[in-house]
């Protein structure tokens, strides 16, 4: 199987996502247009569109994480039947799918985003283990950009805003049901784990390995 970390950033590092309905809108679109078939319409209506592609579903990528930041994404996924061409027309068909709703909406013309997106295949087990935590953890980017470092102090305090942050697949594999439908659970699973386990991994990665005795921590 082939993984890939797939990311792309908005051109001159442009905020993409500007409101919660931007968000909702690639949401969407992650699931809408992962179809071989053709999306009738989808900016008509979201709910239609849902329906009209549950009809005649037919993925073209496996998607196991993701996370959304202000100016940039990430996404962890394979391609069906590890068919490069499947992986390439769905980050076509999001990337400009989502451009045209940008403009669209923010009555603006040209490029949004920063060329063609930046993708790592994924070869390492060593890789493969972190990939799915570094990508849950780029919200810290926010208010706690020192876990890159592995100097958090506080890391129970870096679990809470993780939990609190609906976009990205954290929730999902800590038992919060966010956007569930949307990825493949199974993969990640065992590399992730329970809440718990899922913790302790995060305060190695962040600080210094110590929890304090937060509720969050301590759920399995």
């Amino acid at each position: 199987m082939d993984i890939y970390h797939i990311c792309n950033r908005g051109v001159d590092k442009r905020e993409v996502f500007l409101d919660d309905s931007d968000r909702i809108r690639f949401v969407h679109d992650l699931y809408v247009l992962n179809n071989a078939h053709s999306s009738p319409n989808q900016y008509r209506n979201e709910i239609e569109s849902i329906v009209a592609a549950n009809r005649e579903r037919e993925p073209l990528v496996h998607l196991y994480a993701w996370c959304l930041m202000p100016n940039h994404y990430h996404l962890l996924l394979s391609p069906v039947d590890d068919d490069p061409t499947k992986l390439s027309l769905f980050t076509q068909k999001v990337g400009m799918g989502y451009s045209k709703f940008f403009n669209k909406k923010y009555k603006r013309s040209g490029a949004l985003w920063q060329g063609k997106h930046k993708k790592v295949h994924i070869q390492r087990d060593a890789h493969f283990l972190y990939i799915p935590f570094y990508i849950h953890l780029n919200p810290l980017d926010v208010s706690m950009p020192e876990w890159r470092h592995g100097r958090v102090k506080d890391v129970s305090k870096a679990l809470e805003q993780l939990s609190a942050y609906r976009w990205s697949s954290f929730r999902d594999y800590t038992g919060v049901k966010n956007f569930p439908s949307l990825i493949d659970h199974a993969l990640l699973a065992d590399v992730l784990g329970s809440r718990k386990k899922q913790s302790k991994i995060i305060a190695d990665i962040i600080g210094d390995g110590i929890l304090a005795n937060s509720s969050w921590a301590l759920e399995m």
